[in-house]
Parts: structure tokens; C-alpha cells; sequence
């Protein structure tokens, strides 16, 4: 091997931001990405999608990623000028990056090794992005095209869970002809459910994620407005029951020798909100506990599930499953997250932490893992 390719050091492009609701946790999550990888042993191309879909080169500085006075930020505010754009080649044969400007010449970035998605929702970890780099034959951290579309669907996710034999709690589903065509019977559909599980109910969009659009309904006079804000996001909704225990999250990530779960953390009540969403999440900064009270057979079967669900939607790279855990003991899985909230406070890099995976670290694993992955059938 000469010198020259033995001092090569791997490409990573974080490519951040995207067209869903979840714009600005993608973009406070690539800012703790960047300041994490070490630039000893990786060069780092930073790419934002703004909200309308072009990428667009952005600046590396992830002081600038932050929420400040609860302000959230996007990747137009990182935009190096101009209305250039990005463009990753669809040859295989090329991990070449380029950059064009209207009435410029085309500008060669060089190529990259590995892309660091950190992408929430629609259009990027719903295997819409896997695709393109699995067409581009661009290795890439995270779950491939299957898993990350079947994490991405609530509906499709628990259809997969249930089928695999793991415990999922009652739902139902609004399919976007169902309410534009005939609201009365969706709405009946739903007011029936509610019969045979009780109020209150959840209503979220299918394929969102942070807490997007979900309302907590307490009865039939806020059921139409839930149901048109989980609408605003996604026209397929999904209606849960209120399953009454305490939220449980672990974390899965994949080693050399196979996925491991990491500690469990619990969410506990959080009193100035009616539920965990999204403000909680991540303007008022609600804490969980890492790791979660539980006694050792609660912590060994909830790994064993988190696990479980990992290899049952086919992942790869890392995982965030959810879980409640019911009065009478019983775990029931909510869903996974293919590529969850991963700032240093997130649970997920705080459950690792506690399991002995710093955050330098975790991200370290995860370029890794990719690299030695091809694109692909595998």
C-alpha cells in the first residue's frame, strides 16, 4: 500500500436539514455530529437540505446549530450564499460531489466516503435518502431502504412487530381516502375504537416523527381538529390507545459481532405538559432518567425486546425502541426510531454514555460500521 492511499483519510458528509416537520432538530442534531467527529481521522463535508429540498453547502460550525432563546434553526441560516446546490453522482462507479450555480461552471468537491445521515422524517430516514445513496453506491450510517421506510410508518412498524410476535398496544388506522371521501364513517371508525379501548386517545400522523402533530383527544368535541393537525403532516394518521404505565426507551447498536442493547432510560411524567412532545422534548429540555429503575429481569427483557425489534425491521447501525412498561409488568413496544435524536442530551447518546459509549465514540462506531458495509443486497 503506498503512502499516500495509507494517510487517506475517510470523507464523511453529514448531510442534514431535510423538508419534513423536523427541519430543526435535524439541524441541532448535525451540529453535535460535527463537533464530535475527530478531524484527525475523518475530513468532513457538511450538506444541508433546506426546506423546499435543494442541498446546499453549509457552513461547519456547529455553535451556529443550536436552539438559542428557543429559537430554532434551519439550514437556510447556515447557506454559504448563493442559490448553488449540490449534487451527488448516481454512478456507482463515483463518489463524486459536485457543486453548481445557475450560469457557472459545475464545481468538483471531490468524493466521499461515507455519508453521516442525520435526517428526521419525510425524505430522509424514511429510506427515500438510502435509496438515493444505495443507487449512488455511497456507504452510509444507519438502517437501508426496508427498515428505514417500515421505521418511519407507525402502522407498518406494528403490523412487522406483531408478526414477529412481539407485544404491541391497540391502534387504529386512517388511510387518507377513508377521511377525504367519507369523514363520517373515519370519524365512526374511531369513536368505535374508542369504545372498546376508552378516551383518551392519541392522534398522530403515521410518518412523523418528535412529537409532530400529535394530540392527546379526550373526547369527540377535539377529535376533528386532532385528526386535521396529525393531517397537516402526513394524510395517514394512526389512532392509539392510552396505554397506562411508564415509557421506557433503549438503545440498540450494532457491534462487529451483532447488535447489543444499551441500558434502559425511563421518561417520567412530565407535569407542565400533558404528554412528552415536542416542546418537552426539546424547548423545555424534559430529562429523562438514565438509566431507568427497573430490577434486572425488567432491564434483561427490555434489552431482549429492543433487540428483538431491531432484527425484526431488518436494522442496521443503531436504534432507539421505545417501550411501555404496564401496571401489570408487561412491556409493550411503541416504535423504534431508525435515526433518533442524537445531540449529546438525546436519550439515545445518554443511554450509550451510561453503558460505557462516550459520544465521540458512538459516532466513531457508526462511520465505522458503515464503512465496512457495502451498498446493495446484504
Amino acid at each position: 500500500m503506498s503512502s499516500e492511499t495509507s494517510s487517506h483519510k475517510p470523507r464523511v458528509a453529514v448531510v442534514f436539514g431535510g423538508r419534513s416537520s423536523e427541519h430543526a432538530i435535524s439541524v441541532v442534531t448535525a451540529g453535535a455530529v460535527l463537533a464530535a467527529i475527530d478531524r484527525d481521522k475523518y475530513d468532513v463535508l457538511p450538506i444541508g437540505i433546506t426546506t423546499d429540498g435543494r442541498w446546499a453547502l453549509t457552513a461547519d460550525d456547529p455553535g451556529r446549530m443550536a436552539i438559542t432563546d428557543r429559537k430554532l434553526p434551519s439550514v437556510t441560516d447556515l447557506t454559504e450564499g448563493g442559490e448553488g446546490a449540490v449534487v451527488l453522482s448516481a454512478d456507482p462507479t463515483s463518489r463524486e460531489v459536485v457543486y453548481s450555480e445557475p450560469g457557472a461552471v459545475p464545481k468538483a468537491l471531490g468524493e466521499v466516503d461515507v455519508v453521516f445521515p442525520v435526517l428526521h422524517g419525510p425524505y430522509g430516514e424514511d429510506g427515500t435518502l438510502q435509496g438515493l445513496l444505495e443507487l449512488s453506491g455511497v456507504p452510509y450510517v444507519g438502517s437501508g431502504v426496508l427498515a428505514s421506510a417500515v421505521g418511519q410508518d407507525k402502522d407498518y412498524m406494528k403490523r412487522v412487530f406483531a408478526s414477529f410476535g412481539l407485544p404491541v398496544g391497540p391502534y387504529e388506522v386512517i388511510r387518507p381516502r377513508e377521511w377525504e371521501q367519507d369523514p363520517a364513517a373515519a370519524r365512526k371508525k374511531i369513536v368505535d375504537f374508542a369504545g372498546e379501548h376508552g378516551w383518551p386517545l392519541f392522534v398522530k400522523p403515521a410518518r412523523a416523527g418528535s412529537s409532530v402533530g400529535i394530540s392527546k383527544v379526550d373526547g369527540l368535541a377535539g377529535l376533528d381538529e386532532a385528526v386535521e393537525e396529525a393531517r397537516r403532516h402526513d394524510p395517514k394518521i394512526i389512532v392509539e390507545a392510552l396505554l397506562r404505565g411508564r415509557e421506557i426507551e433503549c438503545g440498540v447498536l450494532e457491534f462487529e459481532d451483532g447488535p447489543r442493547a444499551s441500558v434502559p432510560a425511563e421518561i417520567p411524567p412530565v407535569t407542565a405538559h400533558d404528554f412528552y412532545d415536542f416542546e418537552a422534548k426539546y424547548i423545555d429540555s424534559a430529562a429523562g432518567i438514565v438509566p431507568a429503575p427497573l430490577t434486572a429481569e425488567q432491564t434483561a427483557k427490555v434489552q431482549e425486546l429492543a433487540v428483538a425489534a431491531f432484527d425484526a425491521a431488518s436494522c442496521e447501525g443503531l436504534v432507539r425502541a421505545d417501550f411501555f412498561l404496564q401496571d401489570n409488568g408487561e412491556f409493550v413496544i411503541n416504535e423504534i426510531n431508525t435515526l433518533p435524536g442524537f445531540t449529546p442530551i438525546s436519550m439515545y447518546p445518554r443511554m450509550w454514555q451510561e453503558s460505557g459509549v462516550s459520544y465521540p465514540e458512538l459516532v466513531d462506531r457508526l462511520i465505522q460500521a458503515a464503512l465496512r458495509r457495502s451498498t446493495g443486497l446484504r
